[in-house]
């Protein structure tokens, strides 16, 4: 009974090309057939019409027919595969789209769409075929049509939510699974339905209605599906379970930012900080580090400690905190009291782990925790809860507690071995923190020791030092500096640094800045101290490497070289303003003139102290009264790269034209300007503001080389001494002259002058131009000389020689408060 003009009534409802439509009227009889689905299924026209669709399929799938039909009363439409066989025998597999049409008359019919599922060799793609290659499939895979409506899905994708396959045929993906994010899954299949092009490997990250709490990964994967001709028939898809693989890679991550985060610092608060950091939010929604103090003072803890509380309570310091959406508050590590028995106290005791999925009420915490508990919202579940302690080399620490809200899934086995991996890296490097703060401190107070307490007082200069350690990652270092007496009222001004960092440096500073002082005592020029210190810093380094041949080799913490020392040495004559000074491998000192003009010393430069080179050189210039010497470590400028240091010279400038009401001040300004908190590098600063002696506080005198003029010198010292109301020394001046003039008349020759300064003590010179220096002696009973220096060494403080170019000066100090001495 279908005609031509049937035919086309159908295509005017549903004109698609390559399918084959039809009409069915409410009981499934074929109402209208056409040339397509002659050929789709081998049967005509007359014997098609009148006859029930699910007789002429007659296969497989079509006694299901009758509930499809059912179906599309209920839901209005259905797509999905049916297996049938052609009128010659041979199965085939259609695509079949029913949806409820009205004819042109009225009435109301079905019309069937069919599409054959078959590829170009001929064989069938029917539904058991597809059963048979993967249904079975651990993988998930579905079809869609055009409409992305299922069309078939295989038994294993429903272990991925929606329910069972003939759960879902005709329905869209939202409808199945509506907590998927089922927007961006259908705009890739539209994709591949647009481009062909297939999307292999989408992941897609999310959680089921089956495990709320617990966070899955699944990979997808699209393929348009085409009929012979070419044309889009929907999209085969395919679903992998990649939770496993997604946590796996969540946790090498975790343990990857663990190692770079962690440890950064050698601050044993901030390492405990770092690790509450890393942990939240991937891993937990609260974490708290708790550690003994005696860890964090640097002391070393002991094995098996019991805990002093008589209630058996721990009193531990809260070094870090984190929770989710809110930052860390472990400033001043506070104290946390965990009471007796509660689990952070057994682990403390028995150094195990522990754990509950979910937290009874009961399991007593630290208040501060239970604050945390108490402000999640009442209907929530009881947090997840792991403990585990901070042990290192065999010792406890602290413990570190990590909690879960009820938004994650609780913490399991592999969340144990995750957290102890974690904390056990935190542990080493809070362990080495511990040692290396235990370390500084040490070297810290020997450097301090070693360092002047208090900066001798006389009238040469006003001085003022500052003293600024490197930061924890470089290590203290072995910057020094000081400020010597010498005679005639000058100073020696110093400022060195010996390489290296650590409680060795400090050792070996100590010892080069002792040497620095003995050699001072010499009263020799400022080049020839430098080059003293050359040969001693080398027998320095000599006798180390002969005591590493023959002992055991021993850790060593920064290097107890003496070699590359750097050193400036300074001498100031407040008499004349003159300043003589020599470097070794140092920053030249820097001059603030009165009116406040910063200029730079010209200074010859000489090798570091034991590298070898060229001799050392000296420089000389005269500064008016009232300039400001600024001597400093090459940390100031260029935070220990010494080639920088040039560049640097303009921001020391500027730091040193500020003003400031005291020297002190205005040498601490100098270094907050430059130096930050935590410098590379030690940093050494000595500011000396210049005076003058006044002109009536000297007396000079020139003497002939005669006898006679004895006696006369004795007056002439005793007169100004009258004149300095310091009659009480005259006798032991008297003395003091008349056995120092009398010694350069004998043995010395060239002129001869005599000279008195009055400064904290009273100072005698005598100079001539022999260049012998005397010699203490203790003479016989019988002697009848020789006795002159040992007479003025027992009624001065001090005696001494000081050569110049020209000759030399001895000179003898006495006290002005105490003349007995």
């Amino acid at each position: 009974m279908g005609t031509d003009d049937e035919d086309g009534v159908a295509r005017r409802w549903f004109d698609v090309a390559d399918t084959a439509p039809l009409l069915l009227d409410t009981r499934g009889v074929v109402t209208s057939w056409t040339g397509e689905a002659e050929r789709l299924l081998g049967y005509p026209a007359a014997e098609a019409v009148g006859g029930e669709l699910a007789g002429l399929l007659g296969h497989g799938d079509a006694g299901r027919l009758p509930d499809v039909m059912d179906r599309c009363r209920r839901d209005g439409g259905w797509a999905g595969l049916l297996s049938a066989r052609r009128r010659d025998g041979r199965p085939v597999s259609v695509m079949a789209r029913i949806t409820s049409a009205r004819a042109p008359g009225g009435g109301s019919q079905w019309l069937v769409l069919l599409n054959e599922m078959a590829d170009a060799s001929g064989w069938d793609m029917s539904r058991a075929v597809l059963e048979q290659m993967v249904g079975g499939s651990p993988i998930g895979i579905a079809m869609v049509d055009t409409d992305l409506r299922f069309v078939w899905s295989n038994a294993a994708l429903a272990q991925f939510g929606g329910g069972r396959p003939e759960h879902r045929l005709g329905l869209r993906l939202a409808e199945v699974q509506p907590g998927l994010d089922s927007e961006a899954i259908e705009a890739q299949m539209r994709r591949v339905l647009a481009t062909g092009e297939p999307v292999l490997g989408y992941d897609l990250v999310g959680r089921v209605r089956a495990a709320p709490h617990r966070e899955t990964a699944h990979m997808l994967s699209f393929t348009r599906l085409n009929d012979d001709r070419g044309h889009p028939m929907g999209v085969y898809y395919t679903v992998v379970d990649m939770t496993e693989r997604h946590r796996a890679r969540q946790r090498l991550a975790l343990l990857d930012r663990a190692g770079r985060r962690i440890g950064r610092s050698l601050d044993i608060t901030r390492t405990a900080q770092e690790l509450a950091d890393v942990a939240v939010p991937g891993f937990a929604d609260l974490v708290t580090v708790d550690l003994l103090e005696r860890v964090l003072r640097g002391a070393e803890p002991t094995p098996g400690q019991a805990w002093d509380d008589a209630d058996g309570s721990v009193t531990l310091r809260r070094a870090g905190r984190r929770a989710t959406g809110g930052p860390g508050n472990a400033s001043g590590a506070r104290e946390v009291v965990h009471r007796a028995g509660s689990p952070a106290v057994r682990c403390l005791v028995d150094g195990r782990p522990w754990r509950v999925e979910r937290l009874d009420p009961l399991d007593p915490l630290d208040p501060v925790t239970e604050e945390w508990v108490a402000s999640l919202p009442a209907e929530s579940e009881p947090p997840s809860a792991l403990i585990v302690p901070v042990r290192a080399r065999g010792v406890t620490l602290g413990v570190t507690t990590f909690l879960r809200r009820h938004r994650h899934e609780p913490f399991g086995e592999d969340d144990l071995v995750l957290a102890e991996d974690l904390v056990s890296r935190a542990a080493v490097c809070v362990d080495n923190a511990r040692r290396y703060t235990r370390e500084r401190d040490a070297a810290l107070v020997l450097q301090r020791n070693l360092l002047p307490r208090r900066l001798p007082e006389q009238d040469a200069v006003e001085v003022a030092a500052c003293y600024r350690p490197a930061d924890e990652l470089t290590g203290l270092g072995g910057d020094w500096y000081d400020l010597i007496p010498l005679s005639g009222a000058r100073v020696a001004l110093v400022v060195g640094e010996v390489p290296g960092h650590g409680i060795d440096a400090a050792a070996a500073m100590g010892r080069v800045r002792t040497a620095v002082r003995t050699l001072a005592a010499l009263d020799l020029p400022p080049e020839e101290i430098l080059a003293h210190l050359d040969d001693l810093v080398t027998r320095m380094d000599d006798e180390e490497g002969m005591a590493a041949e023959t002992e055991p080799p021993e850790p060593r913490t920064g290097g107890a070289q003496t070699v590359g020392t750097a050193c400036v040495y300074v001498v100031y004559d407040p008499v004349d303003g003159r300043c003589v000074m020599a470097a070794a491998g140092h920053p030249a000192p820097a001059v603030v003139l009165p009116d406040g003009t910063v200029t730079f010393l010209e200074l010859p430069q000489g090798p570091p102290l034991g590298a070898g080179g060229p001799p050392f050189e000296s420089a000389e210039v005269t500064l008016p009264e009232g300039s400001t010497l600024a001597l400093h470590t090459d940390g100031l400028l260029a935070r220990g790269e010494r080639w920088a240091l040039d560049t640097d010279r303009d921001r020391l400038r500027q730091a040193l034209e500020q003003s400031a009401d005291t020297l002190e001040l205005r040498c601490g300004t100098v270094i907050d300007a430059l130096v930050p908190a935590r410098p590379y590098d030690d940093v050494a600063l000595l500011m000396a503001r210049t005076r003058r002696l006044a002109a009536d506080r000297v007396a000079d005198w020139e003497l002939p080389a005669d006898p006679v003029a004895v006696a006369e010198a004795r007056k002439t010292a005793s007169r100004r001494l009258a004149e300095w109301g310091l009659t009480d020394l005259s006798f032991t001046t008297e003395l003091v002259v008349s056995e120092l003039v009398t010694n350069a008349i004998r043995y010395a020759t060239g002129p001869i002058r005599l000279r008195l300064i009055r400064e904290r003590t009273l100072v005698c010179e005598v100079f001539d131009g022999g260049t012998t220096a005397p010699h203490l002696r203790h003479p016989r009973a019988t002697d009848e000389g020789g006795r002159g220096l040992l007479l003025v060494s027992q009624v001065t403080q001090r005696w001494g020689t000081r050569f110049l170019p020209e000759g030399k000066i001895i000179w003898a100090e006495q006290s002005l408060t105490d003349p007995g001495v």
